[in-house]
């Protein structure tokens, strides 16, 4: 099915797409945020309590007492601690380092106590950080923090260690006095894999998002555009001249309150064409009559025509609003006959070519006659077609067969009965019997086979039922 990106249906679908789509990016924006946000307050939160739990471990004392120069790692008190620090990293494996400082005289410049990683890589065997060496503590205001208290980076630390995210809390003596800080680093790598699973799981959300977007946007758009498509097929139908259709929406909001007004309308403009048309076949009556009235072997034939037709179209399973229609045409099909001299109409002898020449006329005025009147080119064409013959030698257009009208080869074969069952000028009325036999004979030829069929069946009926009354 071809899809038309200018319709207004796809229009509002990608309208609503879109509003959904950018609703769930903004919640999702803002959940994966607060996601990340709590991820890393979790990790503050853990260092912190890592580094808390770290300082039970260290005796003050025994910390205070090692030397702060190189040759303090060989110090007992430098392993006795080393060998703590490296139990409280061993049983939390997300700690990549583990160390304790303390203060110099120096504002924002602090020495190391221990550090348990002696070395940065095995194979290297470098040791990182000897008793004494100085660190520019003042690059992380969270570390400078920590004598007052526990404390954790609130962003991605860099030094010569690499991006670290770093948790402090205090030793405290006996007296409760801070005397150094213990800090524990975990590596960026690893907070990094923490956010990267975070973002996985938004953009699975965001995908979800989007398909679920797109499937209540189609379906939000088709409830908007379908009442829209029903009353644009509505107008259609409306300005081909079908003014009984009805545009079924069951919506209460302004659409559905739209298409009742349609419906009215519509409705409103039927009863106004049907008056209208009442009218107008009231005037084509009387012109009929005048017609008539000029040859009294005619007078009545374009009624007993209609009746004749009506018995036809019954027989054949046609619906009752095309029976009307038929009936209406019947009625009017020799108006045309108005623009051909009485005296030809009249005539008793023969008529001449060039007389022949002008009653064959007669479709052709009919139809000039009503077209500026009649708004169904199918009536026209029934005016204009009533004397074609179903091989092809018929007036005025030669239309063979199936070419031609049905209905106005209905009223081709009840003209043709009801002529020859009345007296003319020129002739007198043959008898429904011989009538029957006529259409018979020029069944294929003159007349449609299936009409005469279906005409001979009524007459028949007729017949029997006349028979049985008697």
């Amino acid at each position: 099915m071809k899809i038309n990106l200018y319709s207004f249906k796809v229009k509002v679908t990608l309208v609503l797409v879109f509003a959904m789509l950018f609703s769930a990016s903004l919640s999702n924006l803002l959940v994966s945020k607060f996601a990340l946000d709590a991820q890393f307050s979790q990790l503050r939160d853990k260092l912190m309590i890592i580094a808390q739990t770290a300082t039970v471990a260290v005796d003050p004392e025994i910390l205070r007492s090692i030397p702060l120069t190189r040759d303090g790692i060989n110090s007992a008190q430098y392993k006795i601690i080393s060998d703590k620090l490296m139990q409280v990293k061993s049983v939390n494996p997300a700690i990549r380092y583990i160390y304790t400082m303390a203060k110099t005289d120096k504002e924002g410049v602090w020495q190391f106590i221990v550090d348990p990683d002696l070395f940065l890589e095995a194979e290297t065997k470098k040791v990182l950080s000897y008793p004494g060496d100085k660190y520019d503590a003042s690059r992380f205001p969270e570390m400078l923090k920590v004598f007052e208290g526990p404390s954790a980076d609130k962003e991605l630390g860099v030094d010569e260690w690499g991006a670290l995210l770093s948790g402090y809390a205090p030793i405290r003596n006996k007296e409760g006095k801070a005397i150094a800080m213990l800090g524990v680093d975990m590596k960026a790598e690893d907070v990094y894999r923490t956010q990267k699973e975070v973002l996985r799981r938004s953009i699975l959300v965001l995908v979800f998002g989007l398909i679920l977007s797109l499937g209540l946007g189609f379906l939000l758009s088709s409830r908007i555009t379908n009442p829209i498509k029903k009353l644009v097929e509505g107008t259609r139908r409306i300005a081909q001249g079908n003014l009984q259709h009805q545009v079924k929406v069951s919506s209460h909001d302004e659409i559905g309150k739209l298409a009742q007004s349609f419906n009215k309308m519509a409705q409103s403009l039927y009863e106004s064409r049907r008056k209208l048309h009442n009218y107008f076949y009231r005037i084509m009556q009387s012109l009929v009559r005048i017609l008539e009235a000029r040859d009294r072997y005619t007078r009545g034939h374009s009624e007993r025509v209609a009746d004749y037709v009506e018995r036809i179209v019954l027989k054949l399973g046609c619906s009752e609003e095309r029976l009307e229609l038929l009936k209406e045409v019947a009625v009017l099909h020799d108006i045309g006959k108005l623009g051909v001299p009485e005296s030809i109409l009249n005539k008793k002898e023969k008529l001449t070519d060039d007389e022949w020449e002008i009653v064959r006329k007669h479709p052709l005025i009919g139809e000039d006659i009503l077209r500026p009147v009649l708004l169904s080119e199918e009536m026209l064409s029934i005016i204009r077609g009533h004397h074609e013959r179903f091989d092809g030698k018929g007036y005025p257009d030669r239309l063979i067969g199936e070419n031609i009208n049905l209905f106005a080869q209905i009223i081709s074969v009840a003209d043709a009965y009801d002529a020859m069952t009345s007296t003319r000028a020129y002739r007198p009325a043959l008898s429904k019997q011989k009538a029957m036999e006529e259409l018979a004979n020029n069944k294929g030829t003159q007349f449609d086979p299936k009409v005469v069929d279906a005409f001979l069946q009524v007459l028949k009926e007729e017949l029997q039922e006349t028979k049985g009354a008697l």
